[in-house]
């Protein structure tokens, strides 16, 4: 799986993207948010409110209840605000 980060999410994290394999019980964005958080102190502050997270999969937004796919590409954002 590919994940791609964003602004404050990328740079807390230290890097724009990455490919993972992740264990078969993260099967949500919620479990996915999760499990990252718990990779490591970047992650960890990153991704401390998950609440506040946004993420698309296939550059569409979807909700942290949403399952996740087999395979695809999965971003991860902080909020944004218009003007």
């Amino acid at each position: 799986m590919k994940l791609v980060y964003f602004a404050w999410v990328r740079e807390r994290i230290g890097r724009a993207e990455e490919r993972v394999e992740l264990p078969t019980n993260i099967t949500t964005v919620a479990d996915l948010i999760a499990w990252l958080a718990a990779r490591g102190e970047g992650y960890a502050a990153a991704l401390e409110r998950p609440e506040t997270i946004r993420v698309a999969i296939d550059q569409e937004h979807v909700e942290h209840d949403t399952p996740l796919p087999k395979d695809g590409e999965i971003a991860l954002f902080p909020p944004m605000t218009g003007g």
